[in-house]
């Protein structure tokens, strides 16, 4: 048995479009998107809009049990992760084993927008406003109803297919 260091299953960058190589040299933060039911997708097209009210808004794939999960309740948590959530981030992305469902592991917070992991520093609950087609996923809009910060911590970014931590 041989181990890789990098996906063995990648496709290749000149097998890309050249669309998705510009992306992926755009560092994106990593968050968590949790709705009641409870359903989550790891999110790294996110983007936040300050005004009045504030706006979140997301690609997110219309086939996932997450976007089910706020068609019906029409609202959901936003939570950015940190470089201790890898796991928690590829977990929710499908990339590694969940047994016993999403949540069944890790310490959770139950608040009216959807499970938020017990440790994270800051998290959003938001209200579906919108949503439309937009390339490979849905573009969803949501106003940010409520605001959460606790403790300052550093965002998980993902860059050319990895995450990354910030070097200061």
């Amino acid at each position: 048995m041989t181990i890789h260091s990098t996906d063995p299953f990648a496709v290749p960058d000149e097998d890309k479009s050249p669309v998705r190589r510009l992306r992926g040299r755009l560092a994106a933060p990593v968050t968590l998107w949790t709705a009641p039911g409870p359903a989550g997708l790891t999110v790294s097209s996110t983007l936040v809009a300050d005004g009045d009210p504030g706006r979140v808004l997301g690609l997110i794939d219309e086939e996932s049990d997450f976007w089910d999960a706020v068609s019906v309740a029409g609202r959901f948590a936003v939570t950015p992760l940190t470089p201790a959530d890898r796991q928690l981030a590829d977990r929710f992305a499908g990339l590694m084993p969940a047994p016993g469902g999403l949540f069944a592991s890790g310490d959770w917070r139950e608040t009216p927008y959807g499970p938020v992991p017990a440790h994270a520093g800051a998290w959003a609950g938001c209200t579906l406003s919108s949503q439309r087609p937009c390339g490979w996923a849905l573009l969803v809009e949501a106003i940010i109803e409520s605001v959460r910060l606790d403790t300052a911590t550093e965002p998980l970014v993902h860059f050319r297919g990895r995450y990354a931590g910030l070097d200061r």
